[in-house]
């Protein structure tokens, strides 16, 4: 009963967390699925004993770097790229 109680804390946390942070939201929730994909290793290795395979970790590593890449790069070449983009589909199309 306790870890059920334990595990609605962290779930509403979780929901309610990403709403808190001053950056883009789509970006900060993004990032928590990472996180998520993660820590749902973690509670199953540690809570329900499932060591996790190889294949288990490279995901979560692919997706861990996903997070990275969402939240730390640079915004000023995502400017870039989306005017870039416009202005390839406005010659083109």
């Amino acid at each position: 009963m306790e870890m059920a109680v334990i595990g609605a804390v962290i779930l509403v946390l979780y929901g309610i967390i990403p709403t808190l942070q001053p950056s883009n939201f789509g970006r900060v929730y993004a990032a928590y699925g990472g996180i998520f994909i993660i820590m749902a290793l973690v509670w199953g290795w540690q809570i329900d004993k499932i060591i996790p395979d190889r294949f288990e970790i490279i995901g979560a590593v692919i997706a861990l770097i996903g997070v990275f890449i969402i939240m730390y790069w640079p915004k000023e070449l995502t400017y870039f790229c989306s005017n870039f983009k416009k202005k390839f589909i406005h010659i083109f199309l």
